[in-house]
């Protein structure tokens, strides 16, 4: 191929550099490429790979996360927006490596599913989206939503929507609301934990606890209450008995977000043991192997608690986020 061949090599340059490598036909057409040096440089073995119909990676290698969720948008077209977990990736929030990249598109496309790109024809594509350089996402609420729509495991359902919520990404009534405005199939799981993150539910383990707590019949407790103490805050335990005194943790260091945070765990420990609570501390492998092991403990402890009267201890119900 002449190393003359013509077209504008700065515009193609920068937008290139815009889009992480990635490049459509069409958009290298516009900057002057004629057909002839585009199937040159996407040829087997040359410069460019092509990783869609119709998009190029403009150098060799296995394109990254950002490479492939731009790829999938320009396949989609203009109007397509990146949901899921490639959504929930440009959130900061944790996701599963997956081999597809969902992408939402208006009802009137007819395009197909093409390699790592899953297109979802809509009627409620989002009216407000996020943006960052060359990719177009959606709101949290929605790719939560999305996300867990084709799981079939509660604890994962949990572990997204109690990430997202926890985190400050959404709040719970912005996922209700998605919930109700929704499709219908594939919305149990995300109805389910909806529901026990409105009870207080903040966590993959503090759901499994709940779990255990109705398959053994134990009483009910307030979950993720705020105990309060002569108008100070003392803690906000997982789970709380307040006939009993008693106070359940699932602990996790996965989940405290730091060291810092393990330690302010053994802290809060501390000052809830010093107001009279008994105080028990489960890890999320004992609360799902060890379950009547973990259930006869509290079931004791309430015992040990029974008629105990701890006045000074004010909770109020959390309220949500």
């Amino acid at each position: 191929m002449p190393r003359t061949a013509q077209f504008d090599r700065p515009a193609l340059a920068a937008l290139t550099a815009k889009q992480h490598g990635v490049l459509a036909r069409a958009q290298a057409l516009d900057c002057g490429m004629t057909d002839r040096v585009l199937r040159y440089r996407g040829r087997a073995g040359g410069p460019w790979q092509p990783v869609l119909p119709g998009v190029y990676l403009t150098h060799t290698g296995k394109p990254d996360d950002e490479q492939r969720e731009l790829a999938a948008l320009l396949y989609a077209g203009a109007q397509s927006v990146l949901t899921g977990p490639a959504a929930l990736r440009r959130h900061g929030l944790s996701t599963r490596p997956g081999d597809t990249v969902d992408v939402l598109v208006p009802q009137a496309i007819r395009r197909a599913d093409a390699g790592f790109a899953r297109l979802h024809r809509t009627a409620r594509l989002p009216e407000m989206i996020c943006g960052s350089g060359a990719a177009r996402f959606a709101l949290p609420a929605r790719a939560v939503a999305d996300t867990v729509r084709g799981m079939t495991d509660l604890r994962e359902v949990r572990a997204v929507v109690a990430e997202a919520v926890q985190r400050g990404r959404c709040r719970v009534a912005l996922l209700a609301e998605e919930l109700d405005a929704g499709p219908v199939p594939g919305s149990a799981l995300l109805r389910q934990a909806l529901a026990e993150v409105a009870d207080g539910i903040r966590s993959t383990a503090e759901g499994d606890l709940r779990d255990l707590i109705v398959w053994a019949r134990l009483p009910m407790p307030m979950f993720n209450p705020r105990l309060i103490v002569a108008g100070e805050f003392l803690a906000r335990p997982d789970c709380w008995w307040p006939e009993s005194g008693v106070a359940a943790e699932a602990d996790s260091r996965a989940w405290h977000l730091s060291p810092r945070d393990w330690e302010y765990t053994q802290a809060r420990h501390a000052r809830m043991s010093a107001h009279g609570i008994i105080v028990l501390h489960f890890a999320p492998a004992r609360i799902r192997a060890n379950r009547r092991e973990v259930a006869d403990t509290i079931r004791k402890a309430l015992a040990a608690g029974s008629g105990r009267s701890l006045p000074q201890i004010q909770a109020l119900p959390d309220s949500g986020s």
